[in-house]
């Protein structure tokens, strides 16, 4: 009897305590939040031209695209081209970043060295324009 009684009393006073597991969990998370690089979109669909020399380009970058309708859009809003170049030295003002044009196939090509100009003017590390990748 006394053998049960002991047993008893040893579970009810046996208790798991999580908060260090939990705060451990909220630690990890809170470091890939920080840590995460997010892809900034330009905001709008473009049918960009496929190419077999295609190469992987820097992740921190100016994203721009030009459609066929001729609008020059960053983060979703249209900035046309006289808003290229004080958006590139603005967003380049720290350092120097690339720029990379995401570029309709049936776009002006009289634009697209527009855009391409007033980047370099606006001291863009480089300029780059986006493909697809051709299947081989």
């Amino acid at each position: 009897m006394r053998y049960r009684r002991a047993l008893v009393e040893a579970d009810e006073l046996t208790e798991i305590n999580v908060s260090p597991l939990i705060d451990m969990v909220f630690i990890l998370l809170i470091f890939f939040i920080v840590t995460t690089v997010f892809v900034e979109e330009t905001g709008t669909e473009v049918d960009k031209p496929q190419a077999i020399s295609a190469e992987t380009l820097e992740k921190n970058s100016i994203l721009l695209a030009v459609t066929a309708q001729g609008n020059v859009v960053y983060a979703g809003k249209d900035i046309g081209v006289g808003g290229v170049r004080p958006l590139v030295s603005r967003l380049c003002r720290e350092q120097p970043l690339p720029v990379i044009l995401q570029v309709d196939k049936n776009a002006n090509a009289g634009l697209l060295v527009r855009v391409i100009d007033e980047a370099k003017l606006g001291k863009a590390k480089s300029v780059s324009i986006a493909t697809d990748p051709a299947s081989s």
